[in-house]
């Protein structure tokens, strides 16, 4: 499996970290960090961005001229977490002003699956408006909250189980997983 890994500027680097090492047990993956991204995970965790290069090939933001930015490139989803309501609005809009968003509308356009991971709030109706867009086009938008009924002991517990989630969506098991009822 191929997954193309966006991160944003929204905060929440962690739940890319923690994604991007479990994914890359199972898939090859190539990455983009938005501008503002790379400042949020220095401020989150500086040790991780210089990491990144292990798990994947890593593109530069504003780089058009790269096999990802093509719908010729084979890959199987794509997944932008976390997503900053400015790249959840540019890719509703169809601005593609850089690789990500650029990335985002060839995994749309070539009906490839496409995962979206807001962290923010309050939303706005704007946000709203473009999450509604999105999901209708068939886009996952798939918020990064906490869910409880698992009794998390560690705030890495709550992260952990959404992670597992996500690569439940990818289609891709995730480990130790506790579902509702089981």
């Amino acid at each position: 499996m191929r997954v193309i890994v966006g991160i944003t500027g929204a905060s929440g680097a962690i739940y890319a970290q923690k994604f991007i090492e479990k994914l890359f047990k199972k898939a090859e993956l190539e990455i983009i960090v938005s501008e503002v991204g790379k400042e949020v995970i220095k401020q989150e965790n500086p040790y991780f961005l210089a990491e990144l290069s292990k798990y994947g090939k890593v593109y530069e933001f504003n780089d058009y001229n790269v096999s990802i930015a093509s719908g010729s490139h084979l890959f199987d989803a794509m997944i932008v977490i976390p997503c900053s309501m400015k790249t959840l609005g540019l890719i509703a809009n169809g601005i593609a002003n850089n690789l990500i968003i650029r990335a985002a509308e060839v995994c749309m356009k070539e009906k490839r699956k496409l995962i979206l991971c807001p962290r923010e709030s309050p939303l706005s109706p704007i946000h709203l408006e473009n999450m509604s867009k999105l999901a209708k086009l068939g886009v996952i938008i798939a918020p990064l909250m906490p869910a409880f009924y698992t009794k998390p002991e560690t705030i890495n517990d709550l992260i952990e189980h959404t992670i597992n989630r996500l690569m439940d969506l990818l289609g891709v098991s995730g480990e130790h997983v506790k579902r509702w009822r089981e």
